[in-house]
Parts: structure tokens; sequence; C-alpha cells
């Protein structure tokens, strides 16, 4: 079972703290929404969210989010009160919290530049710009990523 993309995008939003500094910008948002749907496909051989990734100049991006989020700008994205965060199996939010830990400790930019070394985004904006990122590629290359 797959989850509303919103919803995961609420739960990594909610990881962030403001008053440490931390901020996730749409930028950082779209890029951590990809790690968590590579290693997700590569750990559990399932989507957490149905909605696409595409291949964009600055990185990967889930569309809907982006124009969601876009509001924001560059500038750190407050949830609404009424938010929803999917709740996640106990397995599921263990990789969760691995992944945010890896990934969520980098600046967003960072974050584009190491999608950008990674086939994934690679592969696809270098044939396609604006190209999905199919399963089955972010299946093969988050495969290699898995420290067991």
């Amino acid at each position: 079972m797959s989850y509303p993309v919103l919803n995961i995008a609420n739960k990594i939003i909610s990881c962030s703290d403001a008053s440490l500094g931390e901020i996730i910008s749409n930028l950082k948002l779209q890029k951590l929404l990809y790690y968590m749907q590579g290693f997700f496909i590569a750990v559990f051989d399932k989507k957490l969210f149905e909605n696409e990734i595409e291949a964009w100049q600055y990185g990967p991006v889930v569309k809907e989010m982006y124009e969601h989020f876009k509001e924001f700008g560059s500038g750190a994205i407050r949830l609404k009160e009424d938010a929803v965060i999917s709740n996640l199996s106990q397995e599921e939010n263990r990789l969760f919290e691995d992944v945010m830990e890896e990934y969520g400790q980098f600046s967003a930019v960072k974050l584009m530049n190491m999608t950008h070394e990674e086939l994934p985004w690679k592969k696809v904006f270098n044939e396609n710009p604006q190209g999905e990122i199919s399963y089955d590629l972010l299946k093969e290359y988050f495969k290699t990523q898995i420290v067991e």
C-alpha cells in the first residue's frame, strides 16, 4: 500500500527543527522525496507514494508537491495546523528515519548536486528533461545503495 504524497511530504517537513536552523525548503523536500521513494522501492519493492518523480534541471521533482509548496519560494515550508502525516508501519518508519538521518543533514544544494551524480536523474535528464524517473530505474540504482 502506498501513501498520499502530501502526507509523506508533511512527515518530512515535520522532522525539521527550525529552532536549530534546520529548514525544509521546496528544493530540499523534492530531493528527500526522491531518496525516500528510491530506498522504499529498493527495500520493500513497492512505492511509498504513487506520484511520478521527474528529472528537472535542479534534480528530481514530484511536480504536484512542487506546485503545492511553491508559495514558500526558497524559504522554510511551514505546515498548516491541520496537516495530515502518514502513519507508517514500524518497519517503514525505521527506513524513513534512516533516510532522514542520512540525507536530511545535507543542504538543498548539496542534495541537488548529489542527485546530479546519480544514474536515475542523469539518465533521464540527458535523454528527456522533465521525463519520468521510472520505478525500475529507481529500483536498479537504489538496490546498489543499500548497506546491509
